[in-house]
């Protein structure tokens, strides 16, 4: 399955594709598999809101484990 695209006024169809989509990508994996793709998209998320902040000047105090 082709990753969804998102309309510009994000409706409700948006959130049913993309559950759709995520359900697709993780139906066959095991729970630890499942633990392990979330952290490891966590760790990215963060890493790029650090990025940001660090670009518009904003201190950042917390450390990630």
């Amino acid at each position: 399955m082709n990753k969804p695209e998102i309309s510009p006024n994000f409706t409700i169809e948006d959130i049913h594709r993309i559950r759709e989509y995520h359900y697709e990508q993780t139906k066959h994996m095991t729970a630890a598999e499942r633990m392990e793709q979330t952290n490891r998209r966590a760790m990215e998320v963060q890493k790029r809101i650090d990025e940001i902040r660090r670009a518009k000047g904003i201190n950042i105090t917390t450390e990630y484990i």
